[in-house]
């Protein structure tokens, strides 16, 4: 176990370096010019041959597809976090849950027409507005639900602790996996049918897994009635947050708002019950 840990920590030593930023940001430039030049190529009716069109509506796509990076992004960022910390972790898919819900209000954007002047669509304006204003509400919420957290060992005991960091990293390798199948697949998908078909919905449901695996797998070390009920209840988020991705539009961001209160009501009654002795 102790050669899996050290390449978690050798991939993690290279996502948390100074340059990772550097290349992220110069990714996302990358991808929100390659999207206007597509929008341009689109407008001009000009693709090569044999080469699958790419259905773009107008210009604002070049945003829809640098916020779709900086999604994939985020989500490599979330196996990192895994290890580290469970609360964390759980914050970092709120995080995840606002940024999709961002580039949702930026997507709606296509629905009207350009130069950016109303088009009539109603609808569309509605959900940009509803999407917007959920992103910043579970910013808010995951804003303070980092402040409340208070970091305790599962474990006094070091060897245990050391067991259970190792089995964290083991299944952070194993997400990575999971990420590089699905990443793949997807990018497939994609040149072959110029379809962009995101199978982050099918990768949260494996998230949704680890984070039950991750709570049995804690029962090793504790049986604290406390600590059994946050994981559980992390667990029970994982899945509101995975429900919310594929509910319908306004039904998915006041699901998503509603999970992000659950785990700050979580965490009020964690910090105020788990000093106390187990019964």
């Amino acid at each position: 176990m102790s050669s899996i840990a050290k390449l978690y920590d050798a991939l993690a030593s290279f996502w948390y370096s100074v340059k990772t930023p550097r290349l992220i940001s110069w990714l996302l430039i990358g991808s929100f010019a390659l999207g206007f030049v597509l929008a341009e190529f689109n407008r001009m009716h000009w693709h090569p041959e044999n080469w699958p069109s790419i259905t773009v509506a107008n210009h604002f796509f070049a945003i829809d597809l640098a916020f779709t990076v900086l999604l994939v992004v985020e989500i490599l960022g979330l196996i990192f976090e895994f290890p580290r910390s469970v609360a964390d972790s759980v914050g970092k898919q709120f995080e995840v849950l606002s940024i999709i819900l961002l580039r949702s209000a930026f997507k709606e954007f296509s629905n009207f027409d350009e130069p950016l002047t109303w088009s009539g669509d109603t609808f569309a304006a509605y959900r940009m507005m509803t999407d917007a204003f959920g992103a910043l509400v579970i910013f808010f919420l995951t804003g303070i639900f980092y402040r409340l957290q208070k970091h305790k060992a599962i474990t006094e005991d070091r060897d245990d602790q050391d067991k259970f960091v190792v089995m964290k990293k083991s299944m952070a390798l194993v997400l990575l996996g999971f990420y590089v199948y699905f990443g793949t697949k997807d990018m497939f998908h994609l040149f072959t049918s110029a379809q962009y078909a995101s199978s982050f919905n099918d990768f949260y449901t494996v998230l949704i897994f680890a984070d039950i695996l991750l709570l049995l797998y804690s029962l090793r070390f504790t049986t604290r009635y406390v600590n059994i009920f946050r994981y559980s209840s992390f667990a029970f988020a994982a899945i509101l947050i995975r429900i919310s991705l594929s509910a319908p539009p306004f039904v998915n961001v006041a699901i998503g708002i509603s999970a992000g209160l659950f785990v700050l009501m979580l965490t009020f009654a964690y910090n105020y019950f788990r000093n106390t002795p187990q019964q």
